[in-house]
């Protein structure tokens, strides 16, 4: 097996490469305007996945993806050239779902903003509904220099509970039985 570091070598390196030859040597009027955005190699160097992204309409995603499909073998060869592995990887264009994605996140923050300004709008002009600074500081009444609340503090069964087990004993004698 191979480590990882070379695998991300190779795949930068296949991104590159098909970029370039996307570019310069395939001429497909299919072809729109492709980008390359990422390329993932298998651990084994065997299988590359190139992702890609296409500017236009889905037809225009369509057609390139077929002008894609068709210089696969012309990609492959020029990326066994120019990169020098003993087997040259095989290649899978997937379209990048990351503008997609960018976009649900942008319609999902105009949401946002316009839920705050709303909040906004009906909170002008009011006031809190108890005081304005709720927490405690040093001086008020019944502050304690270690943050509990003061008087009455022992805790809720009336008393602490002793050590033997007998402040907690409702017929339960799991413990009781081997304090004897």
């Amino acid at each position: 097996m191979t480590d990882n570091a070379r695998a991300r070598k190779l795949a930068d390196r296949i991104q590159v490469v098909v970029a370039e030859t996307l570019d310069r040597r395939i001429k497909d009027p299919r072809l729109g305007f492709v980008t390359i955005t990422d390329a993932r190699v298998t651990g084994d160097l065997r299988e590359a996945t190139v992702f890609y992204t296409v500017y236009g309409d889905d037809e225009e995603r369509a057609a390139s993806a077929a002008a894609l499909e068709s210089a696969k073998g012309v990609l492959r060869s020029e990326v066994g050239r120019q990169t020098g592995v003993r087997f040259t990887p095989t290649l899978a264009f997937v379209p990048d779902a990351l503008p997609d994605n960018a976009r649900t996140i942008e319609d999902l923050l105009d949401k946002a903003r316009a839920k705050d300004a709303e909040v906004r709008e009906v909170s002008t002009g009011k006031t809190y509904a108890g005081e304005a600074d709720p927490y405690r500081k040093p001086g008020d009444e019944g502050y304690d220099e270690d943050g509990e609340a003061g008087e009455g503090a022992e805790g809720a069964g009336g008393g602490p509970a002793t050590a033997s087990g007998e402040a907690g004993r409702d017929g339960d004698d799991t413990d009781g039985a081997a304090a004897q």
